[in-house]
């Protein structure tokens, strides 16, 4: 009965934490608009009807969200075993690059359907192999996964930035030449009429059939029960004959495969190429995404969504207040979430 009890509590608690923090986030976002002479109310008022008020808006927010979802499972998945992947900035830097010079070099007469698996296999298998290198360290000798992910995100960064401007970026450019036009994804405008004039593309309906399967692998399926036992206790799983080790190699690799998959919303669906800079910041903000749903799939779609709302929040409302104010707002979130969680885990044991 104690038990059931626990659980109950748990799961109201890993609901109304989130809400709570965002109650949090935007009553102290409010005050400090207020700090800086502006209404609050007219602050907040003016960013709805700018995002979710019209449909360009709500194409922007959509955008935004895309590339999150990946992220976000991609810290999801490893966290379900116990590790922490916070090498997202690296691992989507060299995929989206790989895919970008795929795309390019494609002959331009390949059929559509093929030119786009091709280039999002290669992104997906470069994804795999950067984030599978920091699990088989882990696996093989022992070396911490922060450690690892970390240090590669620089690696990650120097290689992309030599080979790009030192080999295939365009004259006077930071950006490589574009893929071949049977490569590209369409946009939702042009393909349905909706969403006008926003980058909003294909690529969204991906990331939500991904984070479905993320779902239905973690929490319907063998392979998602025995990784959250690893994640749970190692020792335990070990001794009723669950492979540790290749769960955790696994679910480092498939994070970066999932990662890879944000190159079908940047590379294919927007610029057509790779840009230095591109894919800055999508990989740590894919952990804020994965810390506010609690690291289930299903929720990471509403998280990313969230932030991607105040990404293009705080541009539409940067000539009223600075667009840090929103960026503020994201790191009350989590730091609420983080505190609360601990404080019940405390209080629970």
């Amino acid at each position: 009965m104690a038990l059931n009890i626990d659980m109950t509590l748990s799961k109201t608690f890993d609901v109304l934490i989130p809400i709570a923090a965002l109650f949090v986030a935007f009553a102290l976002g409010g005050i400090l608009i207020w700090l800086i002479g502006q209404d609050p109310f007219a602050i907040y008022g003016k960013m709805f009807s700018m995002t979710l008020g019209n449909e360009y808006g709500i194409g922007q927010v959509l955008f935004r969200a895309t590339p999150l979802i990946l992220t976000g499972l991609a810290v999801a998945i490893p966290f379900q075993a116990g590790l922490f992947n916070i090498g997202g900035e690296g691992q989507v830097a060299v995929s989206a690059f790989a895919c970008a010079l795929t795309g390019m070099a494609l002959p331009e007469s390949m059929p559509s359907v093929f030119a786009v698996a091709i280039c999002l296999l290669v992104s997906m298998l470069v994804g795999a192999a950067w984030s599978g290198f920091a699990g088989f360290l882990r696996v093989k000798r022992g070396i911490n996964e922060v450690i690892t992910t970390i240090m590669m995100n620089f690696i990650a960064a120097a290689l992309v930035g030599y080979f790009l401007m030192n080999r295939f970026a365009v004259r006077a450019s930071v950006h490589t030449p574009e893929i071949i036009a049977n490569a590209t994804l369409a946009r939702l405008d042009a393909l349905m009429g909706i969403f006008p004039h926003t980058p909003l593309n294909l690529s969204f309906f991906l990331s939500i059939m991904v984070a479905c399967f993320c779902y239905v692998l973690m929490y319907q399926v063998k392979y998602g029960y025995e990784l959250r036992a690893v994640g749970l206790n190692p020792d335990a799983a070990k001794y009723a004959g669950i492979n540790v080790g290749r769960h955790l190699l696994f679910s480092m690799v498939l994070a970066g495969a999932l990662i890879g998959l944000v190159a079908a919303n940047l590379v294919l669906g927007y610029k057509h190429y790779y840009e230095l800079g591109m894919t800055s910041g999508l990989g740590f903000l894919g952990i804020a995404v994965a810390m506010l749903a609690g690291s289930n799939p299903l929720w990471i779609v509403f998280s990313a969504l969230l932030f991607g709302l105040l990404d293009y929040g705080g541009l539409t409302i940067n000539s009223y207040v600075p667009k840090e104010v929103f960026l503020i707002l994201q790191a009350i979130v989590i730091l609420f979430i983080i505190g609360a969680q601990k404080a019940f885990q405390k209080k629970s044991h």
